[in-house]
């Protein structure tokens, strides 16, 4: 199909974006990769007068890693993370994660700023930053603020970003310990049916800290904190985990779909959560 007509702008800045959407208002929209936005143009789905590309904008471009704190521009593609090995070795968790992202196509053109601001449910970025508790760097026509990525997520393609804002950046600091992305899919390119971002840290024998995020299985990313907390204080035991596993299970909420339906997914759920913690303890 072929989308509406409309105009298309280019600014080089983010206060020419910011000028562009407090001008247009609900009339405007930005683009990154395009993978969400372009399918709904092309259904008719959304009436949007002016298309305000991102691509030319290098301040919203670049991984940059201070010490312990990594900070990446919200222009960054996934090839991009897949390839920069200074994040690979400090994050190796946003490489795993990122390779299961639909296929080397999407990935060349999709950004880690369109994955997670975007709002939806299906999207690996989103409970990989609950899983880093990262923190997300908003610029609109009020100035700057930030909002925790636990925090973002309203309900399905609803956020606490404001219509005359964009997101700009994100940062998180380096996790220690183990790791695991775990995304259980029916074919090469698709959403999970169920995935789960997994970190655990071990100190004299016990769980010292851990997270456990979810993705696909609600409305929103879920972080789990019952399943955090079956977690930190004890030795990792079957019993820890299999409480954990429950815990994050319960959290979920998903809905029928092509996918499967609501007790499928749950169970799919359950197998991923303790797949991925495993994973951790064996990386920890």
């Amino acid at each position: 199909m072929i989308t509406s007509s409309f105009e298309y702008h280019k600014p080089e800045s983010v206060d020419g974006v910011i000028s562009l959407l407090t001008e247009w208002g609900e009339e405007a929209r930005v683009i990154a990769g395009g993978h969400s936005l372009i399918p709904i143009m092309k259904q008719r789905m959304t009436d949007i007068s002016h298309l305000i590309d991102l691509g030319a904008i290098e301040s919203l471009k670049g991984i940059s890693i201070d010490g312990g704190t990594i900070t990446i521009g919200a222009m960054t593609t996934q090839h991009e993370l897949i390839s920069d090995e200074a994040l690979a070795k400090a994050v190796p968790l946003i490489r795993e994660a990122s390779l299961q992202i639909a296929d080397p196509q999407v990935r060349y053109l999709g950004t880690i700023g369109g994955n997670v601001a975007n709002g939806d449910p299906a999207n690996d970025m989103p409970g990989l930053m609950q899983t880093l508790d990262a923190t997300y760097y908003l610029t609109g026509a009020d100035g700057n603020r930030t909002v925790q990525a636990r925090e973002f997520y309203e309900a399905a393609y609803f956020t606490a970003r404001e219509d005359d804002e964009i997101l700009t950046a994100i940062s998180f600091d380096a996790p220690s310990g183990g790791y695991a992305y775990e995304k259980q899919k029916r074919k090469i390119g698709d959403y999970a049916t169920a995935a789960a971002g997994v970190l655990i840290s071990v100190k004299a024998g016990k769980c010292s800290a851990a997270s456990v995020a979810l993705t696909n299985l609600s409305d929103t990313p879920v972080y789990c904190e019952d399943a955090v907390d079956a977690l930190v204080g004890s030795t990792l035991d079957d019993s820890a985990i299999k409480a954990a596993v429950k815990a994050a299970v319960d959290a979920s909420d998903p809905v029928a779909d092509t996918r499967g339906p609501v007790e499928f997914k749950k169970h799919v759920a359950g197998i991923i959560v303790k797949k991925a913690i495993n994973s951790a303890i064996a990386r920890a």
